[in-house]
Parts: C-alpha cells; structure tokens; sequence
C-alpha cells in the first residue's frame, strides 16, 4: 500500500467512467471469469469466446491483457476503497473503528479472491493506473490511525491475515472461531496504539451505537 494522503471522495466513483459500452463489457467479463475461473481464464481467446466474439476484435476496445489486468485491479481499488471508507463512517472510538475496517476487508477480500490476488500479489503496474486510485483505495487506513507508518502496519496485517487465509497456509486444526479471535486480537491491538496516544489523528464520524455487529 503507498502512503495514503486525503483525495477527492469522488475519485472512486469515476473510475472506468471513460469507457465505451463494449469495453465495459468486456472488463465486466473478465471479472466473472476471474473469479470463475482463475487468472489462467484472463486470455483474448477465452474472453472472445465467453462473449461470442472473434479475439482480434477485443483489441478494438482494449489494447491488450495487460490493459484489462490494469482495468481489473482499478475496479478492486475502487470497490475496496469505498467499502472502506464506508466501513470508518459512524464510529467514535478506535477499538470499533479498527475492527469494522479489518473485518470489511477481510470480508470483500475472502469474497472476491482471485481479484484480490490479481490487485495485491507482484508488482503493481502504478504507472498504469489512474492517479491516486492506489492511495484512495487505502486511505481509510490513514483515516483509521492518523499516521501513515502505523497505516502501512495495519494494512500490512490484515493482508498478511488475508492472503494466509485464501491460500489455506493456515493449519487444518485452525478453526474459523480462532482465526476470527486473532483478527479481534489484532484490532484491539493497533486501535489501543491510537487510543493510548503513542498515535493520534485517527478520524471517524459521529457517534454509532456499540451494539451494531461491525463484522
């Protein structure tokens, strides 16, 4: 995750705004077999058939794989950064916020797997991208802690968490209940270096009631 800094909320919203009919289809495709299908599905030829067309003809609207790749990872970014965002809205006090923020990460990134991988694992094509797609998408990071070294830690560990769990690293008598205690352990811990002023600047919104189930 780069450093994060405060963007225009409307960043998220008009990404892939630009895009003909057709290439927007043709970027909604590629989604649904990803994550059917795993990234070995993301060829010209397998997108052309899944939409009945000749592959010669995909290049009219998109350059080449590399460039739906490209378009995929934005629209995680996009996704993610507004599910964050939305996460951090209502919560007056770092404990809640920081674990409705883990558990709505956790929570679209276990459902949409192959996407996360594809934004996530390797290189990250940046001077591809929509300038400041990256930053927004982990601003609420940031918003969370108020420092961007203790941003980048949490966000480092709830992708370590993540990326252990789609891959199955955890050990078999692991149970869900444990993994969900260790996540908890996790946001109690980076939200009590906010709350005990080691950190300060975390902000969220007006009051939520503590009785709402933030996962």
């Amino acid at each position: 995750m780069a450093e994060a800094s405060v963007l225009d909320g409307s960043l998220g919203k008009g990404l892939g705004k630009g895009r003909s009919p057709r290439a927007a289809q043709i970027v909604a495709t590629a989604r649904l077999l990803l994550e059917r299908e795993g990234p070995e599905a993301l060829t010209m030829r397998r997108l052309g058939e899944e939409l009945g067309i000749r592959a010669p003809s995909l290049y009219k609207h998109l350059a080449s794989k590399k460039a739906i790749e490209v378009a995929l990872i934005e629209e995680g970014f996009r996704d993610i950064g507004a599910a964050l965002h939305a996460a951090l809205e209502g919560w007056d006090n770092p404990v809640d916020a920081t674990r409705n923020l883990l558990a709505t990460y956790r929570r679209f990134s276990l459902a949409q797997p192959n996407l996360y991988r594809l934004a996530t694992a390797g290189p990250l094509p940046r001077e591809d991208l929509a300038p400041g797609v990256e930053d927004w998408a982990g601003e609420a990071f940031l918003l969370a802690t108020g420092d961007p070294d203790l941003a980048r830690a949490l966000w480092s560990f709830a992708h370590g968490m993540v990326i252990l769990e789609i891959d199955g690293r955890y050990p078999p008598d692991v149970r869900d209940c444990e993994l969900d205690r260790t996540w908890e352990a996790g946001a109690v811990a980076f939200a009590g270096l906010v709350n005990g002023g080691r950190f300060s600047g975390g902000r969220f919104g007006g009051p939520r009631s503590a009785e709402r189930d933030p996962g």
